[in-house]
């Protein structure tokens, strides 16, 4: 099986898995050569440990069985994105909105805001220009964008 049908499979099992916590929704899988299969889901209302570890203990009792590893040659870990991960869907950006970000531009150039919205084509921002913090709304089509990061703030 390739690693595209491989990971198709684990979703299927992933969606069952989370199916009745519509709060939950799955932002990535990733298989290393070694069959690490790590799966990232996120929550609407943050990710609770308990879930994520009931998630996996569920998961792992499809996957077992499922045949996709052969003679169960597999790990899994199950976790939320780290704040170091990028943002990668429409969700975890409504999920974000009022938090500041840092948007990186395909031409490299970035712009720092706070997000104030996301729908199906963009992103809004509101950017603090100049010496006198001047309010700029900005739009940036998903289409213009490498990768964005929720800034820390203390």
């Amino acid at each position: 099986m390739e690693k595209e049908q491989i990971i198709a499979s684990i979703q299927t099992l992933v969606e069952q898995v989370i199916a009745e916590n519509p709060d939950y929704f799955l932002v990535e899988i990733k298989i290393k050569p070694t069959n690490n299969v790590k799966v990232y889901l996120d929550a609407d209302n943050g990710a609770a440990i308990s879930k994520l570890v009931s998630f996996n203990r569920a998961l792992y009792a499809l996957l077992e069985p499922s045949g996709i590893f052969p003679n169960d040659d597999f790990s899994l870990e199950v976790s939320s994105p780290g704040l170091d991960e990028p943002l990668k869907n429409q969700r975890q950006f409504r999920k974000n909105i009022g938090r500041k970000v840092e948007v990186t531009l395909l031409d490299g150039a970035a712009k720092e805001g706070k997000l104030l919205a996301a729908d199906e084509e963009k992103v809004t921002i509101e950017e603090l220009i100049g010496k006198k913090k001047e309010q700029k709304i900005t739009d940036i089509n998903f289409s213009e964008i490498k990768h964005t990061h929720v800034c820390i703030v203390f």
